[in-house]
């Protein structure tokens, strides 16, 4: 039987739902990150066929994405309550109730056989009885699963109909409404496309020819409403093999961190950049910049009149973050590995620009890294609240007077955001500037007060939040 090595751990290759399986027991089991074990799956299997990949993808995805309604629905079926069964049977059902619900170009009898041949073929032949009796029921009965009452366990529905924790559900009904958190809510289980900056210095001609090339791989592209230079593409199984890749013509980043770039207040024509005005050469700090979007696109930005400072904590971000930067060609970019908790005696007041987009807890890209909502809680976002704190504490005596600090999340929480900008400049000689002049015309109004919060399912773009503070 042929194997291969995964992350230290076997995963035996006979078919794509054994493959999804492994996965998911790496992810669910052992704790891996799901982007990660996706990512190095399909690295790994790029040779598939493309049908193949997606296939195993959205396996994978789909069951975390609805892995507590998946979990509800078993309750109802099975016996033996989830939390009793043995890994493997557990996973191999949950993966093939969310085919049974969820991909209906699947016949629901494949699903059960196939469940079954694998229960035998990993040494659970003493179990496929189970697994196939708790499928068949499933499948007959799947029109008469009986959900929470929305009237009277509001919280629960919700928690249970989308797969959000419901002490997540909870906190965003608090703080942001009802009507709010729903839509945030549906947003954050629609299919996203991937989101790439092209190159800003790309001609009209070379642009062109790079949407012909797309479209010939069967690659839909559009134009984002919000950056003429963002493009959001649909089909992609692995942006590497895309045309422009390998040349530097694109980068892979969301809208909403591309704002960030924007928000500097970087403006560059054929004489140089400037900030706000100032024509000098510029120095830009980003303190904790993997994976190194927000540094590129400012370097860019920059072009040859200034430098920018990418640091991080760790060594191998640091030569991921390079290897992107040669692709792209920045000449102006220098990546450190530096703590963003200590201070750089030789960079106080030395910065015209320092981008703090800092560790958070990440909730407004749940839709990206399914896992990160089963990851967190509300300790674990105490902890985060005072790493932010104590890394502002260092980062804002890097700021030139008259300087921009750009704070940013990619976080929907108030704690991690509109309250700790309020405790930043309550506790530091820093002020909010509006972020309107910078934005796209959709979003001018929402940062007129300095700072802008991004929600999933509402505006086009990760959930996200970001700030524009002056020192004073």
């Amino acid at each position: 039987m042929k194997c291969i090595r995964y992350a230290g751990r076997k995963f035996i290759l006979e078919n794509t739902r054994e493959l999804a399986l492994d996965a998911l027991m790496e992810i669910l089991e052992r704790g891996s990150y799901s982007h990660l074990v996706i990512r190095e799956l399909l690295d790994k299997y790029n040779y598939k066929d493309g049908r193949e990949k997606a296939f195993i993808k959205r396996m994978v995805e789909g069951t975390l994405e609805r892995l507590i309604e998946i979990d509800y629905i078993l309750g109802q079926f099975s016996k033996t309550p989830v939390s009793k069964m043995k890994p493997f049977i557990k996973n191999l059902l949950r993966m093939s109730v969310y085919q049974l619900m969820f991909m209906d170009s699947i016949p629901d009898r494949a699903v059960c056989n196939e469940a079954v041949k694998l229960a035998g073929k990993r040494g659970f032949g003493g179990l496929s009885g189970f697994v196939n009796g708790v499928l068949r029921s499933i499948a007959r009965k799947k029109e008469q699963i009986v959900y929470p009452d929305k009237e009277k366990e509001e919280g629960y529905y919700f928690s249970v109909k989308y797969s959000m924790p419901q002490w997540l559900v909870d906190k965003w009904f608090l703080a942001y409404g009802r009507e709010k958190t729903i839509c945030m809510l549906e947003g954050l289980l629609k299919e996203r496309p991937v989101t790439v900056r092209i190159r800003e210095g790309a001609g009209k001609k070379e642009k062109e020819d790079w949407l012909i090339a797309l479209k010939d791989k069967g690659i839909e592209a559009k134009e984002h409403p919000y950056l003429p230079y963002a493009f959001q593409l649909q089909n992609t199984e692995g942006v590497w093999n895309l045309p422009g890749y390998a040349n530097g013509m694109f980068a892979v980043q969301d809208v909403s961190s591309m704002l960030v770039g924007e928000a500097a207040g970087l403006k560059s024509d054929k004489v140089g950049s400037q900030l706000d005005g100032q024509m000098e050469e510029l120095l830009v700090l980003d303190v904790c910049a993997f994976p190194g979007g927000k540094a590129m696109h400012i370097a860019e930005k920059l072009t040859g009149r200034g430098r920018v400072i990418a640091r991080d904590i760790s060594e191998r971000k640091a030569l991921l973050m390079n290897d992107n930067i040669e692709r792209m060609g920045y000449k102006n970019l220098e990546i450190q590995v530096f703590d963003a908790c200590c201070l750089d005696e030789k960079l106080v007041e030395q910065a015209d620009v320092v981008i703090a987009d800092l560790p958070c807890s990440g909730l407004g890209v749940v839709g990206k890294k399914r896992d990160i909502k089963y990851r967190i809680n509300q300790e674990v976002i105490c902890q985060l609240e005072e790493m932010q704190r104590r890394i502002l504490d260092v980062v804002w005596q890097y700021v030139k007077p008259g300087g921009i600090l750009i704070y940013s999340t990619c976080t929907v929480n108030p704690g991690e955001n509109e309250k700790m900008v309020e405790w930043f400049t309550s506790a530091h000689p820093f002020e909010k500037k509006s972020l309107s002049p910078y934005l796209p015309k959709a979003l001018m109004e929402e940062g007129a007060e300095g700072m802008l919060q991004l929600f999933p399912g509402i505006h086009e773009t990760d959930g996200f939040f970001l700030a524009r503070l002056e020192r004073v």
